[in-house]
């Protein structure tokens, strides 16, 4: 049994909504390359379009993170999921750039809608372990993204991109049953409030958060630099879209499965051991890719899905650790750690991918798996307070 008997039930629905959000969310990444010849962009401007995709998707989970803990409404889950998954499978269907953006926008806005408060929620219903529940969901969300590519990629070569719009179909239905089995909250739990303002200070004024907030931003920004610009590479040296998928979702697999992980580990090895681990080796295992990717596929591939296991391998830990620091401000904390660092990435990717166009792909990607192994003295600013 993973959890008390008192919250098996609402665990299971969020961790269930969670694989199923993050699905959607997985979706463009392996086929952007491939939607980007259909609509006539570069690989620059695509690059922008996913960019603002993370966006939407993470920098505005903070405030809908205010929104959860001082609601206390479950309306937001529900919603999120919803359209997440009507937005992003119509998204590849659009054949004229302007409306597939703003699928994209819409659909990204319902994730930013739903991590927050489900985050806040996990927490809130864990009656036994947090970490080992937030490890949970985690991993749920991380391997739900990682069939985003199998699913995409597969529809987009074997049925075409057209027929994507029939997975929304998914989402829909969990939201829907979610909404009559998740409990509702008692009146009493709805009396919190919090100013924003106030909270924002606490957050942003908190040395030990901003530490655990740069560092998700670190790891964002390798796990996302991989996943968009990989996959032009990839198109480039002639492989086909279900390949390309295969390899982001072993990349992201392995990732959800360092989650489960990374709880029980962190009891034997430390917890700084964990984030060095996860800070320093994603460095080397970069190099052996860039020399093995042309004549050592195989290999390459292998690497790859190894350096995903150790960016995502201490994920719950970073955020269990922050939600404890000001355990008030639970979703917003979330929403920093979960989405507001991924946002801050997508707006450096913008600038990345005309960067990756104009000196290649790889040596960029070596460079940007340089800096967390460089930042990778700031653990011992936040495991020894």
């Amino acid at each position: 049994m993973i959890y008390k008997a008192d919250e098996r039930k609402p665990q299971i629905w969020f961790c269930g909504a969670h694989f199923i959000n993050d699905i959607y969310t997985g979706f463009l990444n392996p086929i952007m390359p491939f939607v980007a010849e259909q609509v006539k962009i570069s690989m620059p401007v695509a690059t922008i379009i996913l960019s603002c995709s993370h966006i939407f998707s993470s920098l505005l989970q903070p405030v809908f993170g205010f929104f959860a803990d001082s609601m206390k409404k479950r309306a937001l889950i529900f919603w999120g999921l919803i359209f997440t998954s009507i937005f992003i499978s119509i998204a590849p269907a659009v054949n004229h750039i302007l409306p597939m953006i703003l699928c994209i926008i819409f659909g990204s806005l319902g994730s930013s809608l739903f991590h927050p408060q489900s985050l806040g929620l996990i927490s809130k219903f864990s009656t036994s372990d947090v970490v080992r529940n937030m490890g949970i969901f985690i991993a749920c969300g991380t391997l739900g993204f990682s069939m985003g590519p199998l699913f995409s990629s597969a529809i987009a070569q074997y049925f075409g991109l057209d027929k994507m719009p029939c997975l929304a179909i998914i989402g829909i239905f969990w939201a829907l049953i979610m909404f009559a089995m998740v409990p509702k909250f008692s009146i009493s739990a709805s009396k919190q409030h919090f100013q924003f303002n106030h909270a924002l200070k606490e957050i942003l004024s908190n040395r030990q958060l901003n530490i655990l907030n740069l560092i998700a931003m670190l790891k964002s920004l390798m796990q996302t630099s991989c996943s968009i610009l990989l996959p032009f590479l990839w198109k480039s040296e002639g492989y086909s879209q279900f390949q390309i998928g295969l390899a982001l979702f072993g990349f992201i697999f392995l990732g959800g499965i360092a989650s489960l992980l990374s709880p029980k580990l962190e009891k034997k090895i430390g917890t700084a051991n964990v984030f060095y681990f996860s800070m320093i080796t994603t460095f080397p295992l970069m190099i052996l890719f860039m020399l093995t990717y042309k004549t050592l596929p195989v290999v390459s591939f292998i690497i790859f899905a190894i350096m995903g296991f150790v960016t995502m391998f201490a994920t719950p830990i970073t955020m269990s650790m922050a939600q404890k620091v000001l355990p008030q401000y639970k979703s917003i904390i979330g929403g920093f750690i979960n989405g507001f660092s991924w946002g801050i990435v997508a707006m450096a990717m913008s600038a990345i991918g005309f960067i990756a166009e104009a000196i290649s792909i790889v040596p960029v990607l070596v460079f940007i798996s340089a800096i967390p192994a460089s930042c990778s003295f700031l653990v011992k600013k936040i495991t020894t307070n």
